[in-house]
């Protein structure tokens, strides 16, 4: 691949700075809003993700059609089987005949197959035409209930409710707290999780980064051993 110095590149330094922008993100946590300077680092991530995926694709073309290149050539993402044909044909003429091993490669990650890659194709877009896509900070509580002599133990989160008469592991739940009546029986452990989430797929920011930076590696490598 002639552009995969620059793509090894691009990807190393999304972990970098994906290794750097950790402490900040805890930081941001504590003062409830994501700083200026750390959302530009997010963006930045994903436009350096995007410029390997485009990379990816120019090799493809010259490597599997021919040297002379379309005027515009981005990395296809389509949203069903008939609009990624539809695509290839007119971008990578007679890809499929020629190279069924890299079409079936980059049929692989299309969205209808795998959800990552529409919704960074989103979040990338909006954040590069856009402002910058905002990020929502979020609280859920996680409850566990333990024996104190390590006999097992209940854990539940957001969205469970109690009704009266409910008890857990023998000791009753207040319907009104949502809570074990205080009792020696037990152990009780309330665990507040503080995150952001991407406002325009919802997913939690350093996990959809860090799931992106790998999708990107391990694609590029699974296509650099056979273009």
């Amino acid at each position: 691949m002639n552009r995969g110095k620059s793509i090894e590149a691009l990807i190393t330094k999304s972990r970098k700075s994906f290794e750097a922008l950790k402490a900040d993100y805890q930081a941001s946590l504590d003062q409830k809003s994501i700083s200026e300077e750390l959302r530009i680092d997010i963006k930045n991530i994903f436009e350096n993700l995007r410029s390997c995926l485009d990379y990816m694709a120019h090799d493809i073309f010259e490597a599997c059609i021919g040297p002379k290149q379309p005027s515009r050539l981005y990395f296809p993402i389509r949203q069903s089987k008939k609009e990624f044909d539809q695509v290839i044909n007119k971008d990578f003429p007679d890809l499929q005949t020629r190279r069924p091993d890299v079409y079936n490669i980059l049929e692989s990650i299309q969205p209808y197959h795998d959800e990552w890659l529409r919704q960074f194709n989103r979040l990338n877009n909006n954040n590069k035409h856009q402002d910058l896509e905002e990020q929502t900070r979020t609280e859920s509580k996680r409850v566990t209930v333990s024996s104190p002599k390590g006999k097992g133990s209940v854990s539940w989160g957001p969205g469970v409710t109690f009704r009266k008469g409910v008890s857990v592991m023998r000791v009753p739940i207040d319907p009104s707290t949502q809570m074990p009546i205080p009792s020696n029986q037990i152990k009780t452990e309330v665990v507040i999780w503080v995150d952001f989430h991407f406002k325009e797929n919802g997913k939690s920011v350093l996990p959809f980064i860090e799931k992106s930076i790998n999708t990107v590696g391990n694609f590029y490598k699974q296509l650099r051993q056979n273009v």
